[in-house]
């Protein structure tokens, strides 16, 4: 969604938020609520960040949305996505199965709610393991309730924030405190039955030897009751119902303006200098680019030394992927396709990522088609339908490219793309030979693409990578040390787009508490 054609005579603003994802948009949706005036900046093209959409000959496609959790009526996530909303967004639920997976040889297994429903699926297909399950399904309701613990600690004054933390030391360190591979070796020695636990690792970008358990659980458990959720008209619909709730406050949102510095007025915060030189005031700035960018491209290089700088810097960025967009004209669903997203391991390895593209395979690919989740979708009289595939993969594939111009990356890049594509493509022709021949557009962006979208260092899908350290952190804090600045999303909160709608709630309510009433 691109920004309506601004004025610039508003020369101070409540608060500028700098980014407007879902972390900034809620942010500014809830500082508006309140009676704030808020101005969000963005430095992409198009609102929206990662939940803006595009479309390439007639068809249409998420960036960075492909299901909701914690959303059907009644619950917390969708109470408070309504408030942020002008008119609230219609979700449509995915039905019973929300994900299909797909480990080695095995035969697909089909992760289903309730809870229930689950527990006798994973009985039926591993009877020998009914302990170990009802063990998994115990430990992800407890990880789940030590990240929410984690949540409220950074939004709270800190010497809270620290009494909280000391309050549940026990349960931060055997749930946030260890990985996922250390909890579920705990649970099981089963290797099939360890791979179905882990599938969904990719929800939240950690790899079960490096990411905290609680954030696994946390994802897991959110699909568990009420099952997967897709906004009705596509993932652009959020900025185009938060927007309203800005600008009815006084604020307004600007794309294509990027942030080069932040303004001190004796150590304090007063607003932005833009990359033109223009410079906007403000007594509060919440930045939702990434903790590591707001320190790292943000602040003066004399602030350079603090310890909270010097700890943020020491999280890694999360993993990076590879998209591969599909159109199909045709009966998609009688060739395969379904609403329920489909892991693919194909080797069930699931500690890894496609470290030496396009060399060898793929280990895994995730295949989403969100066309069918839309009830709003049109697919005409050919049958248009919209896919895509996301394979994970290191930095290091795209780095060599990564201080050229888009235009400028020449032949060897073209050539890295279209190999890239090709390899991935014939995976999915393995799983999906019926769809494959239905594909008439396919195009592949690659971690470069979530640089030039989000700014993200090394093409961070989910900003820092969720490590038991990285959750544990008391640097990462809705307030910083530094008075008027704040930081919002997924970094100080959750990954994916839920997490970063906390992010930015829990950030606008501990610059006015009023948020929480």
């Amino acid at each position: 969604m691109k920004d309506s054609k601004h004025e610039r005579s508003q020369d101070r603003w409540d608060a500028i938020v700098i980014g407007s994802g879902m972390g900034g948009l809620s942010a500014a949706a809830a500082l508006s609520r309140t009676g704030h005036k808020v101005l969000v900046l963005e430095q992409y093209r198009t609102l929206g960040g990662l939940t803006h959409s595009f479309s390439r000959d007639g068809f249409s496609w998420d960036v960075g949305l492909h299901y909701l959790s914690g959303v059907a009526p009644g619950e917390p996530e969708r109470k408070l996505l309504d408030w942020l909303c002008d008119t609230p967004i219609e979700l449509a639920p995915m039905g019973t199965i929300y994900d299909v997976l797909h480990i080695g040889d095995a035969e697909p297994l089909l992760l289903s709610r309730p809870s229930e429903a689950q527990v006798l699926d994973l009985k039926e297909r591993f009877p020998g393991e009914g302990k170990a399950i009802d063990a998994w399904f115990d430990a992800v309701h407890r990880g789940r309730e030590a990240a929410m613990s984690v949540l409220q600690s950074r939004a709270v004054p800190q010497p809270f924030g620290t009494l909280l933390a000391w309050w549940k030391s026990s349960e931060l360190k055997r749930w946030v405190g260890r990985t996922t591979a250390e909890v579920v070796a705990e649970i099981t020695d089963n290797p099939e039955l360890q791979a179905v636990f882990f599938a969904q690792w990719g929800d939240h970008g950690g790899r079960p030897s490096i990411a905290s358990f609680a954030v696994h659980a946390l994802v897991s458990y959110s699909y568990l009751e009420r099952g997967g959720w897709y906004p009705v008209g596509g993932s652009s619909v959020i900025a185009e119902q938060m927007l309203p709730v800005i600008r009815a406050s006084g604020g307004d949102a600007w794309a294509g303006v990027q942030v080069a510095s932040l303004l001190f007025d004796d150590a304090r915060i007063v607003g932005v200098r833009t990359v033109t030189g223009e410079e906007i005031h403000a007594d509060v700035v919440v930045s939702t680019i990434g903790a590591r960018e707001t320190v790292d491209r943000l602040l003066a290089t004399e602030l350079g030394e603090d310890d909270w700088i010097d700890e943020i810097r020491s999280f890694q960025p999360s993993i990076c992927h590879f998209s591969m967009y599909l159109g199909f004209e045709g009966d998609v669903e009688a060739a395969g396709a379904t609403k329920a997203n489909h892991w693919i391991y194909p080797s069930g390895e699931m500690d890894a990522v496609w470290d030496d593209p396009p060399n060898g395979q793929p280990p895994g690919m995730f295949v989403s088609f969100a066309s069918l989740k839309d009830p709003a979708h049109n697919s005409g009289p050919t049958q248009k339908h919209s896919g895509e595939i996301l394979v994970w993969t290191d930095w290091s594939a795209a780095a060599r490219w990564a201080d050229v111009a888009p235009g400028e990356r020449g032949e060897d890049y073209a050539r890295f793309k279209r190999d890239v594509e090709e390899r991935v493509f014939e995976q999915f022709k393995i799983y999906f030979p019926d769809l494959a021949r239905q594909v008439v557009f396919r195009e592949l962006a690659t971690p470069l693409s979530t640089v030039s979208i989000t700014g993200h260092r090394k093409g961070a899908f989910y900003g820092l990578d969720v490590t038991p350290d990285r959750m544990l952190s008391d640097a990462l804090r809705m307030k910083t040390p530094i008075k008027g600045l704040y930081l919002s999303g997924q970094d100080v909160a959750s990954p994916g787009i839920p997490g970063a709608m906390w992010g930015g709630v829990l950030c606008a309510g501990t610059i006015d508490p009023k948020v929480f009433k």
